[in-house]
């Protein structure tokens, strides 16, 4: 896929999990990518593994996190919205979609990574993910970017299928290990289980990035 990228998630380290080996494969093929990030996670409850920050120094420590991570992965347009973490769910959905469209009229991106309704669990990925998806629903389908959504319940597979899009990120796998250690507070743990226990799971996360198409009307 040819085109800028614009990806949209509520809480610093969302990207990294998700799709960063999509994101690099998208910057080192010359397009630009948008992240936009609605808060700085503030209300996590990771403080380190060990705990080397408090919860007052938590929003700085994420946001020089996040930072680092975009540049990892070569994203120079890093938008960070300043919505409080835990609180997306209260948002005006129509008001938030109108921004996310506003947005996409002035990126006119060729894809647009959130998460996918319904399948992120936490109540700010599914908020997200609706006024992502309600902005993109208005648009015409003749200029309306490919969807590529994140979905990680349960249910998934079961409900939605095999994912539609698979991406082998292999080559992208060094690159999007240090984009998730840059979340530092957040992934150490998760990076040990990586280098002491060849954690299956985890080694197909930094492989390969799923996603899926939304069955817009």
């Amino acid at each position: 896929m040819t085109g800028p990228l614009l990806v949209i998630f509520p809480h610093p380290d969302d990207e990294a999990y998700s799709s960063a080996g999509t994101i690099i494969q998208h910057q080192k093929n010359g397009h630009p990518v948008t992240y936009v990030c609605l808060t700085l996670g503030e209300m996590g409850r990771n403080m380190g593994s060990p705990i080397f920050t408090t919860r007052e120094e938590l929003p700085k420590n994420r946001k020089h996190e996040l930072e680092a991570a975009c540049a990892v992965m070569g994203i120079s347009d890093l938008q960070m919205w300043g919505l409080r973490d835990k609180t997306v769910e209260f948002e005006d959905e129509a008001e938030l979609a109108a921004r996310f469209r506003a947005l996409i009229d002035n990126v006119k991106p060729a894809r647009v990574i959130s998460f996918y309704p319904g399948y992120a669990v936490h109540p700010d990925h599914e908020a997200t993910a609706r006024a992502v998806v309600r902005a993109l629903q208005e648009m015409d389908a003749t200029v309306r970017p490919e969807f590529l959504g994140v979905a990680f319940d349960h249910r998934t597979e079961t409900e939605l299928g095999k994912p539609h899009v698979i991406i082998e990120v292999g080559d992208e796998y060094a690159a999007k290990r240090e984009a998730l250690l840059a979340h530092r507070s957040q992934t150490e743990a998760l990076l040990r289980s990586i280098d002491n226990a060849e954690n299956a799971h985890v080694m197909e996360l930094l492989q390969r990035e799923r996603f899926y198409h939304y069955p817009f009307s």
